[in-house]
């Protein structure tokens, strides 16, 4: 008589392990859409009435901040449900590519350089090249990381060798927050603030715009906090990041701007310590005895 076998109980609850990562992935990738959607409609009202338009820069800018948490938590998930697999690599650096690359540049263009730079003039298509080279550097990111992440024995030689505490090179999550982080101080677009600033404002967005870009692509080791909470001070970082929450809630403006603004400069600043100190001299050899 055949017998069958009883399928395990946890099989099932295994299988569905898998949807959860997927899903904040799905949430991620709906912010980015909607922070497409908003700074187009703000755009679209920008000169009739800026006021309105700014909810909508600020409605783009929290969404892509939503964005990040959901991005972080993707990870997070699919690391302790050990359900991490190379095709939700691939499909959560797709998603990035639209949430971080393409929604920034949508609102950086409908909030700061097409509202301020006459359609046609060269300062328009230096912004419009700036915003390309800038998605392009965290599309090139992007496809580095995922190939150090999956395959990291296929490198060639001179590759930065993966570590685990630290990203190479700026991710692009904290580079469009950083973005979004400055909209969401001051989400009004770039136009209304006058005659002679809005100008000079702008010029400083596509400095900071080609800045985030090279930083992107270059091998500035940056944190990555993958093992922040799981030692001995884990009860110190549980407080740091409550203070950090009750900060946001409370002053998210100025709390958003600035954690960005330190996590985007850290890494630069620990690379320029690190050349500029001076490094230990070795000791010389002593010089041959010489018989005469």
């Amino acid at each position: 008589m055949a017998t069958t076998d009883n399928p395990s109980p946890h099989r099932g609850i295994k299988k569905g392990l898998y949807v959860i990562p997927t899903m904040f992935t799905a949430a991620n990738i709906g912010m980015g859409f909607l922070a497409v959607l908003y700074s187009m409609r703000g755009f679209q009202i920008a000169a009739v009435n800026a006021d309105q338009a700014a909810k909508y820069f600020n409605y783009a800018a929290i969404a892509m901040g939503l964005a990040i948490l959901f991005d972080t938590l993707d990870g997070r998930v699919a690391r302790m449900t050990r359900t991490a697999t190379e095709i939700g690599v691939q499909f959560d650096s797709l998603a990035d590519v639209l949430t971080f690359g393409i929604a920034p540049v949508a609102l950086m263009y409908s909030w700061a350089i097409a509202p301020v730079m006459p359609e046609g003039s060269s300062e328009h298509r230096f912004g419009v090249f700036l915003l390309f080279m800038y998605l392009m550097c965290g599309t090139f990111r992007l496809a580095r990381f995922n190939i150090q992440a999956t395959r990291p024995r296929v490198l060639l030689e001179g590759t930065p060798k993966i570590d685990k505490k630290n990203f190479v090179g700026l991710p692009i999550p904290p580079a469009a927050g950083l973005l979004a982080s400055i909209v969401h101080f001051a989400p009004r677009p770039l136009s209304a603030y006058g005659d002679e600033w809005p100008r000079f404002y702008v010029i400083l967005m596509m400095t900071l715009i080609a800045i985030l870009g090279l930083l992107m692509v270059s091998t500035i080791k940056y944190s990555s906090f993958k093992n922040a909470g799981t030692g001995r001070r884990s009860f110190y970082v549980i407080l740091l990041i409550a203070a950090v929450g009750m900060s946001i809630w409370l002053y998210s403006r100025y709390a958003l701007l600035a954690l960005s603004a330190i996590y985007v400069s850290h890494g630069l600043i620990w690379y320029l310590i690190s050349v500029l100190r001076p490094r230990p001299k070795s000791a010389d050899a002593e010089p041959a005895e010489t018989h005469t």
